[in-house]
């Protein structure tokens, strides 16, 4: 990380982060999209834009089921990934999410904890802001986040993980509403250094904030299977909401 790169910049772009996090369940994720997609009514004249996109996997799904995408991410090397799936229906660029898009769509989707990076509360709101601007009147977003009162309670200190070779030392903690993992990844002789930081937001934190930016709150999810939110016993917290402006 360069001295004015963020964490999210530099761990993001790096070929470490796609390997920690490769176990990613693909059928869970899948089914969730088809979850979603039952729950929306998305019909395949409709558009959707996938907000922190990464490789694509949730785009590349939802348009091998017909839908025409939009997947942006400010990671260079995820989009190049990423765009190697595109065709006439299914885009991807480079973009920062705080930046508005001159696009607007049927569904915005902020999928697997893409929200709560920035140091600022004015630059998490400033990603409400585009996921409003993007949305057509009528359109529906979706925000997968942590649910963090579960995720605290159960708060590993640390633990360390060997995929390929490559040994993860991660330690995590929680100070002033952030949640902050250090890793460590040792590749042969190389130890390189790396944090994520997520604020901690709770659901009436994101009621609060949606009301904030006039998007209106219709319900939560506590799974992929689109399960009734407990604040207790969750490990998601999945918000379903309307651009009715």
């Amino acid at each position: 990380m360069t001295k004015h790169q963020k964490w999210f910049q530099s761990w993001f772009d790096t070929s470490y982060y796609h390997i920690l996090y490769k176990q990613r369940d693909r059928t869970e994720a899948q089914g969730f999209i088809k979850n979603l997609v039952r729950y929306l009514e998305i019909n395949q004249r409709q558009s959707i834009l996938d907000l922190a996109c990464g490789k694509g996997r949730h785009s590349i799904f939802l348009n091998a089921l017909g839908f025409r995408v939009q997947g942006i991410d400010l990671s260079k090397k995820s989009i190049a990934e990423a765009s190697k799936s595109a065709n006439e229906r299914l885009r991807f660029a480079v973009h920062d999410m705080r930046i508005p898009l001159e696009s607007k769509f049927d569904v915005v989707l902020n999928l697997f904890t893409s929200f709560g990076y920035f140091d600022s509360i004015e630059d998490n709101y400033r990603v409400l802001e585009t996921i409003k601007n993007a949305l057509c009147d009528g359109g529906f977003g979706v925000i997968d986040f942590m649910n963090s009162p579960y995720v605290l309670q159960n708060l590993v200190p640390s633990n360390t993980t060997e995929i390929d070779g490559i040994r993860f030392d991660i330690k995590r903690n929680y100070s002033d509403g952030i949640i902050t993992k250090s890793i460590a990844v040792t590749d042969g002789d190389s130890v390189l250094h790396y944090k994520e930081r997520v604020r901690a937001f709770d659901l009436h934190d994101f009621i609060h904030m949606l009301s904030e930016v006039n998007l209106n709150f219709v319900e939560c999810f506590g799974s992929y299977t689109l399960e009734p939110y407990d604040p207790e016993t969750s490990k998601r917290l999945i918000l379903i909401f309307k651009n009715n402006a």
